[in-house]
């Protein structure tokens, strides 16, 4: 009789201080050497972890009111402004969100040193940033402005809530034109004279449970560096395509939408960054437990960087264009070996992505596991897997009905 396992007895072994926890790197090694049967009789727990690049992450604030009080139609963090169609004190400060003096790319290529990831880490690290707020006044909100300087800790609400984070693989971004371009995968270099990735491989979440079995809504999540969740499936959510036989898809595929009280967050974890030429971003940190329910569950979290394939895209056309071609794929040791063979050249690699700290983040978690400080939390609902009806859309340029 196989290996069976529930959330239940799984979460009694945390309490008990019995529970047995590895990361997805650690499990490589023991399916090797025990096998799967043997490792899903032993394991209860294996623990992922990413850090890279977000760009669809962001926060929500509550300031509190101010005496008079404030319908904020226009509110500013450091310069940067923050979305306020939601309710009187209420704003949205998006991760790519750049200040209304940045030059943007006038000056090409853009420096764009400072924007709402920035700021989202300068209140993580306790700083004091300079809040503005305008508004056009009510008879219930009579004030039209405000200007302070406000911490984390004086905002009365602030939860990070990401749309679209841990994207499960990815492209290899070259540039086969012959002028230098600057992209959202960073600096390409002429005539494919460097490539560039961003994903944790066999670390990464959505590549140790491919099919979304354990990831979905009410997940219970490390979040930079504090507890989040899985909130939905992320925006651009697109599980359809094709996949190897291990059930690992050949290119981008599920995402995931999640949230977590800011405060308990670090500035380790959530790290403003700045794409020369390209934008401002918010650089996050992410790990996810799978729990050992099954032997499926440790075959597909035993997945090696050998065995994830990614495709390579050209960046200067096939992309901005939507073409859809590639020039092959190239899997996840070839890409951190260095050094890889793209149209019969060598050609040198560097991942935007840190698998240094996504070892640390998935080691974090299985601590907090151990110590019995995080217990594991079933999805309320899966998330639409291969076997959905979903296709991507794109937008389409038409008449006016």
């Amino acid at each position: 009789m196989g290996v069976k396992k529930t959330y239940a007895e799984i979460n009694e072994k945390i309490k008990s201080g019995k529970v047995v926890v590895v990361t997805a790197e650690e499990i490589i090694g023991m399916v090797e050497e025990k096998g799967v049967e043997a490792v899903a009789r032993e394991v209860d727990v294996v623990t992922t972890g990413t850090f890279g690049p977000m760009c669809s992450s962001g926060a929500f604030f509550n300031f509190g009111h101010p005496k008079p009080r404030i319908k904020m139609h226009r509110v500013w963090m450091n310069g940067v402004p923050a979305y306020t169609g939601i309710a009187a004190v209420d704003a949205y400060l998006g991760a790519t969100e750049l200040p209304d003096y940045d030059p943007l790319n006038s000056d090409y290529p853009g420096e764009f040193r400072y924007g709402g990831g920035h700021v989202i880490e300068d209140l993580l690290a306790g700083k004091s940033i300079k809040f503005e707020a305008t508004g056009y006044g009510t008879d219930c909100y009579p004030r039209k402005k405000i200007e302070t300087y406000i911490t984390l800790d004086e905002i009365n609400e602030a939860f990070l809530f990401n749309p679209r984070n841990a994207y499960q693989n990815y492209n290899i971004a070259v540039n086969a034109s012959n002028k230098t371009i600057y992209t959202y995968m960073g600096t390409l270099k002429p005539n494919i004279g460097n490539a560039h990735y961003c994903s944790a491989g066999q670390l990464s979440p959505l590549l140790n449970d491919p099919y979304y079995r354990t990831i979905g809504i009410g997940t219970r999540i490390f979040l930079g560096g504090g507890v989040g969740y899985v909130g939905w499936n992320g925006t651009q959510h697109s599980p359809c395509g094709p996949r190897g036989e291990n059930g690992v898809p050949l290119g981008g595929s599920g995402t995931l939408s999640v949230v977590g009280d800011l405060k308990q967050m670090s500035p380790q974890w959530l790290r403003g960054a700045s794409f020369l030429g390209y934008g401002a971003t918010l650089t996050v940190g992410i790990g996810i437990p799978i729990p050992v329910l099954d032997e499926e569950s440790v075959r597909l979290a035993a997945v090696k960087d050998s065995e994830i394939f990614a495709p390579v895209v050209d960046y200067s056309d096939d992309y901005p264009n939507g073409t859809g071609k590639t020039l092959g794929s190239l899997s996840y040791a070839q890409l951190k070996s260095g050094v890889v063979e793209i149209n019969g050249k060598e050609v040198s690699t560097a991942p935007l992505s840190s698998y240094v700290k996504a070892r640390e983040i998935a080691g974090i978690l299985k601590q907090w596991i151990v110590k019995g400080e995080f217990l594991l939390s079933e999805p309320a609902q899966t998330l639409p897997s291969a076997d959905s009806e979903i296709t991507f859309k794109g937008l389409q340029e038409k008449s006016a009905p």
